[in-house]
């Protein structure tokens, strides 16, 4: 085992072993292995991913080997599924890969179930009516769906699923848990033992910030009736109190304790956010409940019961001026709490499970530390099926974007992307695939896309001449650059979710590679 370690020792930092067996587990499917599809599987494979399935009927064309690195001359003429899975499969032999040569639009049509054999699909350059039985499918066997598609300039990402849990959303800025506005007991016994107004100025001058704010906060509320600063004119006074409790200017921790006063003014309890988690109907937790949800209907106990209205504490603490007796005195103070209260949820969840007849121990210790550390930061992602987005589009946000500015390139480009494939179903080809008759093609989008805009209740709006040339101009070409560009977006995403690490995009991502500009659609 230590070899894969070795190998993948850069990402392991970034989403630690427990992601790395996630990828390892999972299975995926591409359809179609152009460029596009190419390019995501690749980034796949050199991450570690257990096993790839290719499926693609088509045969290499001379055409192929000015976008596609994984097939060169020697192969004109072979099976681009067998070509491509074999140059995947050099780039790391520790992935199964194997492949099949059919179109994936007989699959879909003819053996649905094949697909309910994988964690994930990814789906490249299927059109509409495809990726809307295709979405069917997955749904119908809880495989996690990705879309990706490259066409001439611009390009989109999509995910489908009925829903994604995280645990690990690992946000950029996030508040510290040093609950300074609601201190538990055994903190406030500490702070008490600790004397500001002392005359040494070494110890006054490596008093925590942690405990001079805690002190303080409680100083102010028995002089404000129980209440903490709220307010501008409040939070400013706070401030001058702490200021004028300095005997230095070199006093760092008196300046860490102003900066971070407005961690005792943030309000008391759980965020909106977590408290639309815990409140969600699959908090109701029944035998079919995944190991998530029966941990939220614990944190919900919890926070009912022993957290007084707070979620489990994480019990890390950021770096601080102090002295290293009362920093470590402290961390231990943290991680005491976080110990008892991850406790209490173990055993909630552990009852819980009893209850609804599963097996007491069936969800490991690891995972339930995982989520209390984590439980401020839970993530609940939902997505709408791709039939409801075609049939029933939010059409304000619709009108909105193709009136902004700033959207109406990429919402632009996604309505012609899907006017498009009602061009193709209509005229067996897409607009400006072939030589010749490129005005009439233009005139033909036109019609096509402004009978799009009535049939999705867009009546009177219209896209811009510019951007209907142009979409006939890519001739639906796979340029490399994009479908590389496509193809990082894809990977990325399929990690985050098999890895269940970040958070992944909610809605339609576009790409607009004119303007160089990146945009998610919520439709």
């Amino acid at each position: 085992m230590a070899e894969p370690k070795v190998k993948y020792d850069r990402q392991l930092r970034i989403w630690g072993d427990q992601g790395q067996a996630a990828l390892e587990k999972a299975s995926i499917c591409l359809l179609n292995c152009g460029p596009t599809g190419s390019e995501t599987l690749k980034n796949l494979v050199l991450g570690g991913i257990g096993s790839i399935t290719i499926v693609d009927g088509t045969k290499i064309e001379e055409g192929d080997l000015g976008n596609n690195f994984m097939v060169d001359e020697s192969s004109i003429g072979q099976s681009k599924a067998k070509c491509v899975c074999a140059f995947l499969q050099e780039l790391n032999d520790a992935v199964k890969a194997k492949f099949i040569e059919e179109y994936p639009e007989a699959l879909i049509e003819t053996r649905p179930w094949f697909f309910s054999q994988f964690t994930l699909v990814v789906a490249t350059q299927l059109v509409e009516e495809w990726i809307v039985k295709l979405d069917n499918i997955c749904r119908n066997a809880n495989v996690i769906l990705v879309v990706a598609r490259s066409y001439g300039l611009t390009g989109l990402v999509r995910i489908s699923l009925k829903e994604h849990t995280v645990i690990e959303s690992k946000p950029d800025h996030f508040l510290d848990d040093l609950r300074l506005n609601n201190p538990w007991p055994e903190l406030r016994r500490f702070a008490e033992t600790i004397d500001l107004n002392a005359s040494d100025p070494v110890a006054h001058k490596h008093t925590p910030y942690v405990v001079i704010l805690v002190k303080m906060a409680e100083e102010w509320a028995k002089s404000h009736g129980g209440s903490l600063p709220s307010g501008r004119e409040e939070k400013k006074a706070f401030k001058d109190l702490l200021k004028a409790k300095m005997i230095a200017m070199d006093e760092d921790n008196y300046k860490e304790a102003i900066e971070a006063s407005f961690k005792v003014f943030a309000p008391r309890g759980i965020s909106s956010d977590l408290k639309q988690i815990v409140d969600d109907s699959c908090a109701e937790v029944d035998s079919n409940s995944s190991d998530f949800w029966i941990l939220v209907a614990a944190l919900k106990e919890f926070i009912v019961n022993e957290g007084g209205g707070e979620a489990p504490m994480e019990g890390s603490i950021p770096d601080m001026t102090s002295s290293t007796e009362h920093y470590v005195n402290l961390q231990n103070i943290y991680q005491a709490k976080a110990e008892a209260d991850f406790k209490i949820i173990e055993e909630r969840a552990r009852n819980i499970l009893k209850k609804i007849g599963r097996d007491p121990n069936s969800i490991s210790k690891t995972t339930i530390k995982s989520f209390c550390k984590n439980a401020r930061k839970l993530r609940v992602c939902r997505y709408r099926s791709l039939a409801d987005e075609f049939n029933s589009p939010i059409v304000p946000e619709l009108q909105k974007n193709l009136t902004d500015e700033d959207f109406s390139v990429a919402v632009g480009f996604y309505l012609l992307l899907r006017a498009v494939d009602r061009f193709a179903a209509n005229y067996n080809s897409f607009p400006g695939q072939f030589d010749g008759g490129i005005d009439e093609d233009i005139s033909r989008l036109k019609t096509t896309a402004v009978s799009l805009l009535s049939d999705l209740g867009c009546n009177g709006l219209t896209l811009s001449e510019d951007l209907i040339n142009e979409m006939c101009r890519f001739g639906a070409a796979e340029l490399h650059v994009v479908a590389a560009f496509i193809g990082g977006i894809a990977s990325q995403e399929v990690i985050k979710l098999i890895t269940r690490q970040f958070v992944p995009m909610s809605g339609t991502f576009v790409f607009n590679g004119i303007d160089h500009k990146s945009q998610l659609l919520s439709l």
